[in-house]
């Protein structure tokens, strides 16, 4: 059939990327689901920094590429074999689960390791490609590319949900929420009388101060460069916020600390506002030549440990229900995480956006 959709054409173009449009709105033939294949007609999709670090080339992919990996749809047809009924609305996750990988039997601790090969391939996790355009292949962005009307994805990498979840709350929970919750939930696991600290206000990280209000923990601590950030997470729940000078300056600490930006020097400042006997988690994707600088004495002397958090360690069926769970109560208002609605045609000036650390959430509705 055929699609239109946002295709990352060349890696690492000029900014503004408004001027430079490395992204064109592609006319795509997309292929019929295979075994274990869903169909799936978008409802919606959020641009996150993991599209970023591919356009700009911090992640270096394969091109061209359909981009898009944080999405939401329903169901329109369903290959051979598979158990999603037609018009079941599913959330996309980035990182399929084969269930049968080392990965997999980690409990959501380290990815699944046929997941990530097909990732890094450009390719579903049941092999190959499913796009063309003009005769030669299009590669997929970690097995969803959800920035088009609609895309062929392995089962493996949907979680169905309800009807009543709307489809930008579905899709912002497919990877903003699963990473920054899950660095709490799943691998810091506070306790009621922690302070909980979140490095980097964007969508993963406002998702992390939600999460942490909604535990109840004794103090939620904000950290940003963006006063707008830090009064919208005062807005969220938080109990203080701070700018990285603050926390130096003042000596502020936390027992959780998450962070959430991606580079070496947030990595270091979250390192050094870490408690005795506290933890570092870690979710942010910095370029992979970074490197940061810490005291081996201050782990050891004081107790303090630093957590590798993809994902947010997440297993995509078990969490995002509790996460829909805890959203239907009231306690974790995702809808409060889209920063703007756009539309697909938006997307290189939506790039801009969020490099320059406008946005939290940018959803296309399609």
């Amino acid at each position: 059939m055929r699609i239109r959709g946002a295709v990352l054409e060349r890696i690492g173009a000029t900014v503004p990327y408004a001027d430079s449009a490395p992204i064109t709105i592609s006319e795509l033939e997309l292929s019929e689901p295979g075994p274990g294949e869903l169909l799936v007609r978008i409802e919606a999709a959020g641009l996150c920094h993991s599209d970023l670090s591919v356009v700009d080339g911090n992640r270096v992919r394969p091109v061209p590429m359909l981009l898009g990996h944080e999405a939401a749809g329903k169901v329109v047809q369903a290959g051979p074999g598979t158990d999603i009924a037609v018009g079941q609305r599913v959330v996309m996750t980035f990182l399929p689960r084969c269930g049968e990988c080392a990965g997999c039997a980690s409990d959501g601790r380290t990815p699944c390791i046929p997941g990530s090969a097909a990732n890094n391939a450009g390719e579903l996790l049941g092999g190959g490609r499913r796009l063309r355009r003009d005769d030669s292949e299009v590669h997929h962005h970690l097995g969803v590319s959800g920035f088009a009307t609609h895309a062929v994805v392995d089962e493996r990498s949907v979680v169905p949900v309800d009807e009543d979840v709307p489809p930008e709350i579905a899709a912002v929970l497919g990877c903003a929420v699963l990473t920054g919750g899950g660095a709490l939930l799943n691998s810091a696991k506070p306790a009621a009388a922690d302070r909980v600290m979140v490095v980097g206000l964007g969508g993963v990280g406002m998702a992390a101060v939600l999460v942490a209000v909604s535990l109840g923990v004794r103090e939620v601590i904000a950290v940003d460069t963006v006063p707008e950030k830090l009064a919208l997470a005062r807005e969220l729940g938080a109990t203080a916020a701070h700018t990285p000078a603050d926390l130096a300056e003042r000596g502020i600490r936390a027992e959780v600390v998450v962070e959430a930006v991606g580079s070496a020097r947030a990595f270091e400042s979250a390192v050094e506002a870490t408690a005795p006997g506290g933890v570092t988690v870690t979710v942010g994707l910095p370029a992979p030549d970074a490197r940061a600088s810490i005291s081996p004495l201050g782990l050891v002397a004081q107790g303090r440990s630093i957590i590798g958090s993809y994902l947010g360690s997440a297993v995509p069926s078990r969490d995002i229900p509790e996460y829909v769970r805890m959203w239907r109560e009231g306690r974790l208002p995702v809808e409060k995480l889209i920063s703007a609605r756009i539309g697909l045609a938006d997307i290189n000036e939506a790039m801009d956006e969020l490099a320059a650390g406008h946005a939290l959430r940018q959803v296309i509705i399609f």
